[in-house]
């Protein structure tokens, strides 16, 4: 009979990945120093509601 290595349970498998890839993301985050900044609109209009064509068409065909 020949002697296997006593592998580690699932359960503690998963604790263990779950922990691993927890402080993988948090450092991932402590190191980067860039701050993200929002994309402005470059035509100066507002990104709001706005009656295109197809916008136009869709009141037509639904009798607003």
């Amino acid at each position: 009979m020949t002697k296997t290595k006593k592998s580690l349970p699932r359960r503690d498998f998963l604790k263990a990945a779950a922990v691993t890839s927890g402080a993988a993301g948090m450092a991932a985050v402590a190191l980067t120093s860039k701050s993200a900044k929002a994309a402005l609109p470059e035509t100066g209009k507002s990104a709001g509601y706005q009656e295109t064509e197809h916008v136009k068409k869709y009141y037509e065909t639904a009798r607003f």
